[in-house]
Parts: C-alpha cells; sequence; structure tokens
C-alpha cells in the first residue's frame, strides 16, 4: 500500500536518512522504534508528506506523493493521511466534537454529514457523552481518544501516530495501545507508530528500527 524507496534527508552537514526504504500493507500496524535524534520523526514526517525528502519516492499505491504539487499535496494529506502527536493538537475554543469535524470541514463535506460521521467516531471510541465538552474538561486519555477519531475522520488510507501515548499514564497508555489494534480489527485501519514505549512495539505486526540513518528489521 506504501512504498518508501530510498529516502535521504540532511540538515546541513547532518544526514539523518540514509536511503531508507520499506513498505507498509493495508492493515498492518507498524512501529519505528530508535534512539533519540535517530530520524524516526523525521522519517514519518516524510511519510505523512509533512516534510520532503532530499530524494527517495514515496508511493501510496499507485500515486507517488514527492510528484505532487502543494496544493494537490494538501488536498492528499487531508483525504488519505490521518495523524496523532504526542500532544493532541486539539483547538481549545472548540468541543470535542467539533475537533473531530475539523478535517471532514476542511475537505468541504456539509457541516451536518461530518457531524454524522464525528459523532459516529466518539460513540466507537466510547466518548459520545463527551461529544459537547472542551478539551480542558476532558482527561489526557479522552483527549488523545479525540485525536484519534479526528485523524480518522475521512477514512485515511494510513494513521500516522508520532508518540502518541508519550503524555499518558500507563493505565491510559495501555488503553490507547489497545485501541489502535481495535480499531484494525474493526476498520481494517492501517498505523504508523512511532515510539519508545517497548510494550506498544513489541504489540505491533512489525518493528522497524532507525539506527543511523538506516532502517532495518
Amino acid at each position: 500500500m506504501i512504498t518508501a524507496s530510498n529516502i535521504n534527508k540532511s540538515y546541513g552537514p547532518l544526514h539523518v536518512l540514509r536511503d531508507v526504504s520499506l513498505t507498509i500493507g493495508q492493515g498492518e500496524v507498524v512501529s519505528i522504534v530508535g534512539a533519540s535524534g535517530a530520524g524516526k520523526t523525521t522519517l514519518l514526517q516524510i511519510l505523512g508528506t509533512l516534510d520532503r525528502a532530499d530524494s527517495g519516492s514515496i508511493m501510496y499505491g499507485d500515486v507517488d506523493v514527492t510528484r505532487l504539487k502543494e496544493r494537490d499535496l494538501a488536498r492528499f494529506r487531508n483525504e488519505r493521511i490521518g495523524f496523532v502527536f504526542q500532544a493532541h493538537h486539539l483547538l481549545p475554543e472548540f468541543s470535542a466534537l467539533e475537533n473531530v469535524m475539523i478535517p471532514a470541514l476542511i475537505r468541504g463535506d456539509a457541516s451536518e454529514k461530518a457531524r454524522h460521521r464525528a459523532m459516529e467516531l466518539l460513540d466507537m471510541l466510547h466518548l459520545a457523552d463527551r461529544a459537547g465538552h472542551k478539551p480542558t474538561a476532558l482527561s489526557g486519555g479522552e483527549q488523545q481518544r479525540v485525536a484519534v477519531a479526528r485523524a480518522l475522520m475521512n477514512k485515511p488510507m494510513v494513521v500516522l501516530a508520532d508518540e502518541p501515548s508519550g503524555n499518558l499514564d500507563s493505565q491510559h497508555a495501555g488503553e490507547l495501545h489497545e485501541l489502535f489494534f481495535t480499531l484494525r480489527k474493526e476498520l481494517g485501519q492501517t498505523f504508523v507508530i512511532v515510539t519508545h514505549n517497548e510494550q506498544l512495539a513489541a504489540m505491533a505486526d512489525r518493528k522497524i528500527i532507525i539506527k543511523d540513518g538506516k532502517n532495518y528489521e
């Protein structure tokens, strides 16, 4: 489904990624691990089209996203890729429901259609009774589940997660980890997760190790 070939990325003299090549299959849960500064987040950002590689290609199916112009790339990112970050990045002035709706509204969906889909997701994630609450009224675990619902809003090909449980206590982290696998089972959702959490990394179908700018399995 996703194929990255010979990805290179440098920041000045620092060669962060060196000919990284990998494939992600439909419905896989793949973890990316490595020491701090190894290039894990850089790789995830390039896979998610938030950053561009210096060389190499990234194919989503038959679409080479490295060749898309910025406007087309932004549309592709909105429609086909979901993101979950360590910091949930929920907008504090909006309710949980409104935060989840945002990707669909950006795409141009009608408000009522977006609202219906968002409520379905919040219900699936056991947050229907929290839909009207703003982020400050939610626990850390609830906030991150809202972020997951937002990532799923446009039915993406893949959800890319960067240290998604990094700010959660062990109980809520475990619940979030289980949620990823539940969503894979129920929706066939694909996840690529950068993590330092050994438990989550071990649960994944495959573990990709980034070391000295290269990838190993």
